[in-house]
């Protein structure tokens, strides 16, 4: 178990409604590359390294990732809350907003939904730790 603060390390304090904004981040939420993949790879690479320190920081990295993705929806929420039906139709978030109102659900920018092929994880540390890598060299 992890002790949790309950505020963002780097707060988030959007003023301006901006749905077009909020499809594109969505894919850091769940997008293959994105915050909630990359948790859930780290989280799950630390049990079969064989070398604990490794394994730790595998640990560290998984969480500081959870708070990524926590960032993230923040982002999220604050581009997309007080929207009119307007501006919802207007920016095309309209196909989102069908299925999922304004509540955060984890996808790509493209609408494919976040699902366990997003990472992958071998048991071979120089597999999983490339993989890694190559996950986390993608930026928005």
């Amino acid at each position: 178990m992890w002790n949790y603060e309950k505020r963002l390390e780097y707060p988030v304090n959007i003023s301006t409604p901006n749905p077009k904004i909020a499809q594109v981040i969505l894919s850091q939420f769940g997008g293959p590359d994105g915050e909630l993949a990359a948790s859930m790879r780290y989280l799950s690479q630390r049990y079969t390294m064989p070398y604990r320190n490794v394994a730790g920081l595998l640990t560290d990295i998984g969480t500081e990732e959870l708070a990524h993705m926590e960032m993230i929806c923040a982002i999220v929420h604050q581009l997309t809350r007080n929207l009119t039906p307007e501006e919802i139709k207007a920016s095309g978030f309209d196909k989102y907003y069908v299925d999922h109102t304004l509540a955060l659900w984890p996808q790509a920018a493209g609408g494919i939904p976040f699902n366990a092929c997003e990472f992958q994880s071998k048991g071979d540390p120089i597999t999983d730790l490339t993989e890694d890598m190559a996950a986390d060299g993608t930026i928005l």
